[in-house]
């Protein structure tokens, strides 16, 4: 038995070093709480702004073959 004394020391002496230590560890690797959101919900509204403009193009590109190859002359 005396032989497995010696191996069962040195995991008592790491685990108490690992148990002082960690804590200290852990606090240094913490880090500051992200700043709160500044938008007041203006780039939303651009956004969908945008995507409105972009379905307008849309659909004025898809419409306007339509027209202008209709037989009726408007202007």
């Amino acid at each position: 038995m005396a032989p497995a004394r010696a191996p069962l020391g040195a995991v008592a002496v790491a685990a108490l070093v690992v148990a002082i230590f960690m804590p200290a560890a852990a606090a240094a690797a913490a880090q500051a709480p992200a700043p709160a959101p500044t938008s007041d919900g203006t780039s939303i509204d651009q956004g969908i702004a945008y995507i409105l403009m972009l379905v307008a193009l849309v659909l004025t590109y898809l419409i306007h073959p339509l027209d202008a190859s209709s037989p009726y002359k408007l202007f």
